[in-house]
């Protein structure tokens, strides 16, 4: 493997221009099954004087199950070139396809057997620590935020305390 241990405090990825560029690949589950999707909204920094990282799923998703019966996540950063293994993770579902196969991804196993792939340039792997679903109520200024919600599917934000990183 390529990917070596980090120590997350030492990370400082450009995570702004990584999300809205490239996207990154959002995998939950263990050795026995999991699923991967793109994400292109994350927030990674300290809360609760930890390092963390956040993600935000669907409930229609077919990730959002795999996300609620496991413990931990993993947030893969691929290298600038992956946009096609970004467009089908995030245009194909892992109920009709097995995604990972199909993007010859090597499948890795971190801390809590929390999935991740070989070829990423950065992964964080989090032991979720908080969940909590959006809310329109708690909306304070619509504009950036309705048009994404007009057909509802209001996303559950998942936090993680990041136990482990791997760059290459």
């Amino acid at each position: 493997m390529n990917l070596h241990l980090a120590d997350p405090k030492t990370l400082t990825p450009e995570i702004f221009r990584i999300f809205v560029e490239r996207g990154a690949l959002l995998t939950a589950g263990d050795r026995a099954g999991c699923n991967t999707m793109t994400v292109g909204w994350c927030q990674a920094g300290t809360l609760w004087n930890v390092p963390t990282c956040t993600v935000y799923v669907r409930p229609e998703r077919y990730t959002y199950a795999f996300m609620e019966a496991n413990d931990y996540f993993t947030v893969s950063v691929f290298p600038e070139g992956s946009k096609k293994i970004m467009a089908y993770c995030g245009s194909k579902s892992g109920r009709d396809t097995d995604k990972i196969e199909d993007c010859d991804l090597t499948l890795c196993y971190g801390e809590g057997d929390a999935p991740f792939f070989e070829e990423a340039e950065l992964v964080l792997v989090c032991k979720k620590i908080y969940a909590q679903d959006l809310d329109a109520a708690c909306v304070v200024q619509d504009d950036p935020i309705l048009p994404f919600y007009q057909k509802g599917g209001w996303h559950r934000a998942y936090t993680g305390k990041v136990v482990e990183a791997y760059i290459r």
